[in-house]
């Protein structure tokens, strides 16, 4: 069946809102020269502005004579639908420049699980009490996350994962990707010593986001080693992976500072050492900015204040 249907072209003419202050300033004083004063402009160039916009809309707007100036029907009825969308734009105008001034707004970061705990959560006290006019939103995901396309203004993954048309800001040091056990899983099973021992044992594997299994990955010498290795148990994220391994259901393969606090109060044992791959490390990562949101530039000040200060206190 055909449809009919007609295409709206919106534009804005160039120009169509020249004229508007100084006719809003006329009309407020009923004066050339009263408005000219407030605009600090001479009261030929309001005449001139105002006879540009009469002749625009094809209309008189005011009622000139020598003794006094008076609003036409047209002056009226166009005073009333503009002066108070002009006071909008004005107020818009001004709400833009807050947020391009001052740190405030919302500022919205996505980050895997992981990286929240150990990364983030300390520094989330300290920031939002410096910044009470930002609301910090981090939201979770395992996804590579289109920042643009879903609203971030930044984003922390492993440096591997970020485009290179990013900015990216250090946020650990660089870490091995280790094989962990519980030790009351080694008491039933011999551990293993090198990568082909992992087909004996039950290991605990990733789903990634886009639904495929996650191989594990070694390091033997310079070479790049993938194992394709099977288990019980499935889980997306590494916390999940990490308290199954705990309860002995398996070897999980983990980033070392997520196993850091059970390896040592004595829940998990490292395994594989020589052959554990590094990564170079988690990273705050945004868009090219020619000016940079305030609430970004305060958050990243934030947390290389943090990591300095934790330097610091390492060298002590």
């Amino acid at each position: 069946m055909k449809q009919n249907f007609t295409v709206r072209r919106f534009t804005a003419r160039q120009g169509a809102l020249d004229g508007v202050e100084a006719f809003l300033a006329v009309a407020r004083h009923r004066s050339f020269r009263k408005a000219a004063t407030e605009l600090g402009v001479t009261p030929s160039a309001v005449s001139q502005a105002v006879r540009a916009l009469e002749a625009r809309l094809g209309v008189a707007l005011f009622l000139r004579t020598t003794r006094s100036v008076g609003l036409t029907e047209a002056g009226e009825r166009f005073l009333t639908r503009a002066r108070p969308a002009f006071e909008e734009l004005i107020a818009a105008s001004q709400a833009a420049r807050d947020l391009g001034g001052r740190p405030s707004g919302l500022l919205r970061i996505t980050a895997p699980r992981a990286a929240v705990p150990i990364l983030l959560e300390p520094v989330i006290a300290a920031f939002c009490a410096a910044y009470p006019a930002i609301a910090l939103e981090i939201a979770t995901s395992e996804e590579l996350i289109d920042l643009a396309a879903q609203g971030f203004d930044a984003g922390v993954r492993m440096g591997k994962f970020i485009a290179p048309d990013m900015v990216a800001i250090r946020l650990s040091q660089p870490f091995p990707f280790m094989v962990f056990a519980s030790p009351a899983y080694l008491r039933a099973r011999k551990a293993p010593e090198r990568i082909d021992d992992l087909g004996n044992h039950a290991c605990l594997r990733m789903r990634r986001s886009d639904g495929s299994l996650a191989p594990w990955f070694f390091a033997d010498g310079n070479k790049a080693v993938e194992a394709i290795v099977s288990g019980p148990f499935i889980a997306s994220d590494f916390f999940t992976l990490r308290g199954a391994a705990v309860r002995g259901v398996g070897l999980a393969q983990l980033p070392a500072p997520i196993a850091a606090e059970a390896v040592k109060e004595g829940k998990l044992v490292p395994l594989l050492k020589a052959f554990a791959p590094m990564t170079p490390g988690m990273f705050l990562y945004y868009p090219r900015h020619r000016q940079m949101p305030p609430k970004l530039r305060a958050f990243i000040d934030h947390l290389k204040t943090g990591s300095d200060a934790k330097s610091r206190t390492r060298r002590k």
